[in-house]
Parts: C-alpha cells; sequence; structure tokens
C-alpha cells in the first residue's frame, strides 16, 4: 500500500495487527497502572505533605505502606519505562517504514508530523485536565532525538548513550557528591520549596483557575522541562529504546534472554535500593535533614537516577514474561493477558482516559473526592480507573477497532487514506 502526503509516499500505514509483538504491548498496558497509581499523590490535595511535596506524609499505618511501596517501587520509575518504550516504538515505525520502501526522509518526516501532534495533544491535556501530562513532554524529546539520532549509526547512539551517562552524574549526582565531600549533605536541596502538587491546581474550586494553573505547569514541563531533560542526559532512555528496537529485543526476547535476565536482576535491584533511603525518611524510620528529602534534595536525586535503571529492568522482566508466555501456549489467564495487552495497544486512549475519570471526580473543582481519600483509598480508586480501560480496550479488541485517540493521530500522520 502506497500513501501520498505532502511529503512523499510512503509505501505502507501504520502497523498492522498481525505485526505486533507481545512483549512491548504487554509492557505499555503494565507500564499504564503504574503511571495511574504513581500520579494518585497529586490527587489528594488536602492531604498534609512532607518536605519532598510529593506523597503524603499522613494517614494510617496503611495509608504509609502504600506510600513506602510507591516510592520504592514507582515513583520515577515508571517514566523511564515510558521513555524506553517510546523510542522503541518510534524506531519500529520508522524500521517499518523503510523496510517497505520509503524513503527515509520521508519515514523521519512521519515521526517528526507525530511528535508536533503530540506536543498539541500533550498541552490540550494538560490545559482541560491533567497538569503533568506526559504527551507533550516525550513529544519534545521524541522531536529533537528524532532529528538527531535516528538515521544515526550504532557507534554513534553508543557514543550519545555514554555521554548522557556522564551528564547525568554531572548534573544530578555532582552537587551530591561535592556537598558529601565537604560534610555538608543537609545543605543539599530547599524544603522551603512550593509543593509540586500544588502545579496540578486539583485544589483549586474554580475550574478556569485552575486551567490556568494547569495551563502555565504544562507548558513548563513541555517547554522548559524536556530541554533541560536532554541537557541532564535524560534522553539515554529513549537511545537505548532506539537501540533495542534495532535488535529486535521485545520482539524476539527468546535470543537475547541472558541480556534481559541480566538487566532485570539488576535494574530493578539496583532501582529499589535506590529508593530505599528515601521510602525510610518518609515513613520516619530513617531520620535525615529536611532539605535532604526535598524535590531537589539528595534522596530525590539518587531516586530519580536509580530509576532509570528500575525502569529497564521492568521491561526486561516483562519480555522475559512474553517469551515463557508464548512458548508454554494458550493456557489459563488468557484473556487477562489479551486485555493487559489490549491496554497497550490502546495506550494513548488509555492514558487520556484516566484523566477524564481522575480529574472530574476528585479534583475541587468537581466533585471533590480527593479531599476524603487517602493513599490507600486512592490507590484501589486508581486500580479502578486502570481496570475500567482494560475493560474497555479488550472490548475494542473484540471488535477488531483501535482506540479512539490512536485513530485520530493515525489519520492526523498518515491522512485520509492511512486505513
Amino acid at each position: 500500500m502506497t500513501i501520498a502526503t505532502e511529503e512523499g509516499p510512503l509505501r505502507r500505514g501504520a502497523v498492522r495487527p498481525g505485526e505486533r509483538a507481545l512483549a512491548p504491548d504487554l509492557a505499555r498496558g503494565i507500564m499504564l497502572l503504574g503511571i495511574v497509581l504513581s500520579n494518585t499523590a497529586f490527587h489528594l490535595w488536602a492531604a498534609r505533605r512532607g518536605p519532598s511535596g510529593w506523597q503524603p506524609v499522613d494517614g494510617s499505618w496503611l495509608d504509609h505502606a502504600v506510600q513506602f511501596t510507591m516510592i520504592i517501587a514507582l515513583d520515577l520509575r515508571v517514566y523511564p519505562l515510558f521513555a524506553f518504550l517510546f523510542g522503541y516504538g518510534m524506531t519500529q515505525l520508522y524500521l517499518r517504514q523503510t523496510a517497505a520502501g520509503t524513503d527515509p526522509r520521508d519515514a523521519a518526516r512521519i515521526l517528526r508530523r507525530r511528535s508536533l501532534w503530540l506536543i498539541v495533544i500533550g498541552l490540550t491535556h494538560a490545559t482541560l485536565l491533567m497538569a503533568g501530562d506526559i504527551i507533550g513532554f516525550y513529544g519534545v524529546l521524541s522531536l529533537v532525538l528524532g532529528l538527531a539520532f535516528l538515521r544515526r549509526g550504532e557507534r554513534a547512539l553508543t557514543w550519545w548513550i555514554w555521554v548522557g551517562v556522564a551528564l547525568i552524574l554531572l548534573v544530578s549526582a555532582g552537587p551530591a557528591l561535592s556537598a558529601l565531600l565537604r560534610g555538608e549533605l543537609g545543605t543539599f536541596g530547599d524544603a522551603g520549596a512550593d509543593p509540586g502538587f500544588k502545579a496540578y491546581a486539583s485544589q483549586e474550586a474554580n475550574w478556569l483557575t485552575a486551567a490556568g494553573t494547569r495551563l502555565r505547569t504544562g507548558l513548563f514541563v513541555t517547554f522548559v522541562a524536556a530541554p533541560l531533560t536532554l541537557v541532564g542526559g535524560g534522553f539515554i532512555l529513549f537511545l537505548l529504546g532506539f537501540r533495542a528496537a534495532r535488535r529486535r529485543i521485545l520482539e524476539e526476547p527468546g535470543r537475547h534472554r541472558t541480556l534481559l535476565r541480566l538487566t532485570a536482576l539488576l535494574g530493578i535491584a539496583v532501582g529499589w535500593l535506590g529508593a530505599l533511603p528515601a521510602a525510610l525518611a518518609h515513613i520516619g524510620v530513617l531520620h535525615v535533614p529536611d532539605d535532604m528529602q526535598s524535590e531537589s534534595g539528595a534522596l530525590t536525586v539518587l531516586r530519580d537516577i536509580t530509576g532509570n535503571a528500575a525502569g529497564l529492568g521492568y521491561v526486561a522482566a516483562v519480555a522475559l514474561f512474553a517469551h515463557w508466555w508464548t512458548a508454554r501456549g494458550p493456557r489459563r489467564g488468557a484473556t487477562a493477558v489479551v486485555a493487559v495487552t489490549s491496554v497497550g495497544k490502546r495506550s494513548l486512549s488509555c492514558y487520556l482516559a484516566h484523566s477524564l475519570l481522575f480529574a472530574p471526580v476528585l479534583a475541587a473543582w468537581g466533585l471533590g473526592l480527593g479531599e476524603q481519600l487517602g493513599s490507600a483509598t486512592m490507590a484501589l480508586f486508581a486500580l479502578a480507573v486502570w481496570l475500567v480501560t482494560v475493560a474497555g480496550a479488550y472490548a475494542l479488541e473484540r471488535a477488531g477497532r483501535r482506540g479512539p485517540a490512536e485513530a485520530v493521530l493515525r489519520r492526523l500522520m498518515y491522512g485520509r487514506r492511512a486505513g
């Protein structure tokens, strides 16, 4: 199939159902559960916050157990997984186009168009419902990194991955190490900064006032935080996704089991251990200065850096499960795996649906339920929201239909003849 666009002839449209691999879609489906759980803290707008301004510090023992678990396993750990999968998906799309005979420049242009529309969708989403939108953020990253690296060779990717590692150590770990050598770790960070959850404006009773705050936050996240992430080396997960897609690691996990096992074991261990001090400090077991726990404090920096390892570990673990599942053939639980994979195939629609179900129910300008919930009950609410999207995605899968957001984005990318 040839599709004509103003850039040039595309020899094919988007991915066809028979071309999809289990591991990437299953990972995206599980990732969305992690994202919806990780975002719950920002909707608890009446809760008392600690120095980090992130997870609440009040509640029952069960609430503290949930907070501890989220800090260890989810906070700053799910988004690296998203970045890797985003880069992987970009490369898959590019390789499918070029393998079908599309000129590489035309294939790159269609990806740039996709990135630009993601920025538009992300800012609209941020303004209307969710200030912490990541679609526009990754739209900017994919636009820049696609231009710079999509057609580069393996050697260039490897070199820039190591540059990214050096930048992360320099920008993030450098100040912490310097303070440690001076014996002044207590001065690293600002415990008096405004809590980050306020930028989500869920505590605003007026929707228009909240929308203004959300728009400012969305613009900052998209056009300031994203470039700063590039400067700070945060592009390495994208580039690792580029390399992994070229090697078909998630499509053919059986050929890469040793690498995947090592990545899963080390990545998850490093990620969880790196978050352990912050989690212990949060529940009061480990006593450290407030400025070490702040949003720029040493414990948050340590949790952030090691979160990259955890994200890669999660991807590897899902790929190993997908290989095991596929090798054993049909069995009990097949419906559950298909349903979660259906979410991954419609990840954009399900991500937007989370906000549609969350914001009007939880925000002060809506029903205001976020004032009444604790960390544990909010986690149950988030799980219920995710299960609603699982049911909806599974129904669409059974009907042979794409997600509504995917259908719109497909039309914007490929034009009317996208099919």
